[in-house]
């Protein structure tokens, strides 16, 4: 994004954006070594393929140590094999399974379910058909079952474990890596398809410059303490990662649409999964701009999934501290939050980008009537269309830790329903803004 270095002169107040970042997305990606290093989730499958042999084996001798001793035993058993009554084959396809696995997921590092598809189906077959055959339980009670079921239940656990866990958290790590290094090249270019008319404040660009640079020409509010410099390096942090998330708009994965409006997810490294609602609005971006990032305390008059909306501080002409307090969501389920953002609102040529990240502000500690949440990096963004001035895109992007005992599905679903329920009562705000612009 070209120009994207110019920021807003004052502004009264910023709005409400479940936003938060801690560092760049660059410095961030995995490194070569880390990503030809075995990954944790399959290295604790290696090590239970491990204890399935190991476990299988102990049995094995438990079963050969009785009274006629574990020497005369394992004549029977090898040298005088009986597949009706002998348990050494199942310890040669626990030691079969063993070596085929960790030859196929441990040495060749496979992505592919086949090879275990292969083992469980050959081992619960020959099981199946040994408990029919055998007649060693007649001789030896309920421990002669043991063996067979533990292992009936070891291969399955494999299986599941592979496929469920290994083979889809590998599959997120990659998606999630070539996410990074997409970022990790440079920003993109984020194409407005927005398509009406009106005259609204717009305040002009300007050039950016350091604070201190503010400071000597003696214009403008400046960050005056080091808490406040604090404030303003986080909100540039922030900014700078809504600014990848836009560029890179082919990684978002849609994840549910309502009419003209859709939800998408999108993978941070080391911040995990963002919910970005992307919205067509009949109206012009000014008056967005000037509904929801200008003036956040009024958001709460229109805006039901919000209780609370406070400025606490403003830090520069660009900066500001917010308290903000959630509404109840997943009908009541999910009780409200409150959170504290540092934002930055800047003007980006054909859009305004207000991003932010949470913080601590002496005037806002943790509360017992509420659960202090935590923003990932998200913000609001209003894009012009640069062929019809009366339509818009709305773009929230949202990361947000909710804290709490939550089931993630559960908060997954709450988020999605809040955004479109946000965008519906933004839609109705802007029909009734229109419609008195009109009279």
């Amino acid at each position: 994004m070209d120009g994207l270095d110019q920021p807003l002169p004052t502004i009264a107040s910023i709005n409400t954006s479940y936003s938060q970042c801690q560092a760049g997305l660059a410095a961030q990606c995995p490194t070569l070594e880390e990503r030809k290093a075995i990954s944790d989730v399959r290295r604790t499958f290696c090590l239970f393929v491990t204890f399935d042999l190991l476990f299988v084996s102990l049995l094995w001798i438990i079963e050969l140590n009785t009274k006629d001793g574990i020497e005369k035993n394992l004549k029977a058993e090898i040298i005088q094999y009986d597949f009706r009554t002998s348990f050494f084959d199942i310890f040669l396809l626990a030691v079969l399974r063993f070596l085929v696995l960790l030859l196929a997921y441990a040495l060749l590092r496979l992505r592919h379910w086949w090879v275990i598809a292969i083992t469980t189906l050959f081992t619960s077959g020959f099981l199946i058909i040994k408990v029919i055959l055998s007649i060693q339980f007649q001789t030896r009670g309920a421990f002669g079952y043991v063996l067979p079921i533990v292992s009936f239940i070891l291969v399955w656990l494999e299986t599941w474990f592979l496929d469920f866990k290994v083979l889809i958290q590998e599959a997120e790590d990659e998606r999630l890596y070539q996410a990074s290094q997409a970022i990790h090249r440079g920003p993109g270019l984020l194409y407005p398809s927005a398509v009406s008319e009106g005259q609204f404040y717009s305040p002009p660009e300007s050039f950016a410059g350091s604070e201190d640079e503010l400071d000597e020409e003696g214009v403008g509010r400046v960050a005056a303490t080091p808490q406040d410099k604090e404030y303003v390096r986080q909100g540039r942090e922030a900014m700078k990662v809504v600014e990848q998330i836009l560029g890179h708009e082919e990684f978002w994965k849609l994840e549910k649409e309502d009419g003209s409006d859709a939800v998408y997810t999108f993978e941070i490294p080391y911040h995990g999964k963002s919910f970005i609602l992307k919205a067509l609005l009949q109206c012009p971006a000014e008056l967005v701009y000037q509904e929801v990032i200008l003036q956040p305390e009024k958001m709460v008059s229109w805006n039901r999934t919000v209780a609370v909306c406070q400025v606490l501080q403003r830090v520069d002409d660009n900066t500001l501290i917010t308290y903000d307090v959630s509404a109840g969501a997943a009908g009541g389920v999910v009780s409200a939050r409150d959170f504290v953002n540092v934002r930055r609102i800047e003007r980006k040529k054909e859009m305004y980008i207000s991003s932010g990240v949470s913080t601590t502000h002496d005037s806002r500690p943790p509360l017992k009537k509420y659960i202090r949440g935590e923003n990932g990096p998200g913000g609001f963004v209003v894009i012009k269309s640069l062929r019809n001035p009366s339509v818009c895109t709305f773009i929230w992007i949202l990361n947000t830790d909710l804290k709490g005992r939550l089931p993630r599905y559960l908060i997954q679903q709450s988020l999605s329903a809040t955004m479109f329920e946000f965008i519906a009562h933004l839609k109705q705000r802007v029909q009734e803004m229109t419609e008195v612009g009109h009279q």
